[in-house]
């Protein structure tokens, strides 16, 4: 397969390798780009974390919060930036979130055959078709997660004017504006930092593998390692693998506003429990990313929509 400029641009924006690097990589895995992504990351020249290649589509993030258990997030999408700044537009998508946090609708499709709670003669799908019109441009409702906690609170955050947003559901018994205003404060620590798990317990044992692979190979590589016994190299693969799990578990992460630097998300959920007299835990957290998972390729927006608005 020959490797053209615009993939080698591709690939250095999602790893932030050299371009050369990036080229060797894909010539290596014939133009596969998550091939291409683990060949630099076992020779050490990617993050672990892949970053977001061009996004095919602007818009919004909003929440809605019903009552102090009842949230929703949704994403919606738009051609152009211009149109994601529009007052008409942001209107809109505010409506689709609390047309979420009112919603019982198990999938999109659902979601998009209820009746449109501005207008019960129309459809959400109506609405967005409507809107299309009125706005001259592609619209697409991405994704909505609504979250009910039964036995504590849900408390949201939107970073960013709609850039990203997160809904974190905790167990507690005691909800006041202390404990609230923490789990906020957890909240903007997921928008921050994108953890991918809770903790560590939830972190499969194929992720764990997959990972020690990586790593493993790139001790291979390190000149520094050469000729280490085994029980060293795999001393180094597993304090490795540790801090990454780090890295993407929320409560083992550092806490962002920590005044010394060190406290941990658990150690300062910990204080504002024993603070409060509470038994308070972070169950889930949902965090959306305005045109995450729309990663350039030729697929994304334009086919999104057609297939919405065909009812697929």
């Amino acid at each position: 397969m020959a490797i053209t400029a615009a993939m080698v641009k591709e690939l250095r924006e999602m790893t932030g390798a050299g371009m050369m690097d990036c080229k060797k990589a894909l010539n290596e895995t014939d133009g596969n780009m998550d091939a291409a992504v683990e060949y630099l990351r076992k020779n050490g020249q990617a993050k672990a974390e892949k970053k977001a290649g061009r996004i095919a589509a602007e818009g919004l993030c909003r929440v809605a919060v019903k009552d102090e258990k009842t949230a929703a997030v949704v994403e919606v999408n738009s051609e152009t930036d211009f149109v994601a700044k529009n007052a008409d537009f942001q209107a809109y998508v505010e409506a689709v979130a609390k047309q979420a946090v009112e919603s019982d609708a198990a999938d999109m499709d659902a979601f998009l055959s209820e009746k449109w709670h501005l207008d019960e003669s129309k459809t959400v799908k109506d609405a967005l078709v409507d809107k299309v019109a009125v706005i001259g441009e592609n619209l697409s409702i991405r994704r909505f997660e609504k979250v009910v906690a039964a036995d504590g609170c849900a408390v949201t955050y939107v970073h960013g004017g709609g850039r990203i947003g997160v809904i974190v559901e905790a167990a507690t018994d005691v909800v006041n504006d202390a404990v609230k205003e923490a789990l906020t404060n957890i909240a903007m620590q997921v928008a921050a930092l994108y953890p991918k798990y809770v903790s560590t317990d939830e972190v499969s044992e194929e992720f764990k593998a997959h990972e020690k692979e990586i790593i493993a190979e790139q001790i291979k590589n390190d000149p520094k390692m050469e000729g280490k016994p085994e029980k060293v190299i795999e001393g180094a693969v597993n304090g490795r693998l540790n801090k990454e799990l780090k890295e993407v578990c929320l409560l083992e992460q550092i806490y962002v506003k920590a005044e010394d630097g060190k406290q941990s998300v658990a150690k300062y959920l910990e204080q504002v429990a024993k603070e409060n007299s509470a038994n308070l835990s972070v169950k889930r957290f949902v965090r959306f990313e305005t045109g995450e998972g729309l990663e350039k390729k030729e697929e994304n927006f334009a086919e999104e929509v057609a297939k919405q608005m065909a009812g697929n």
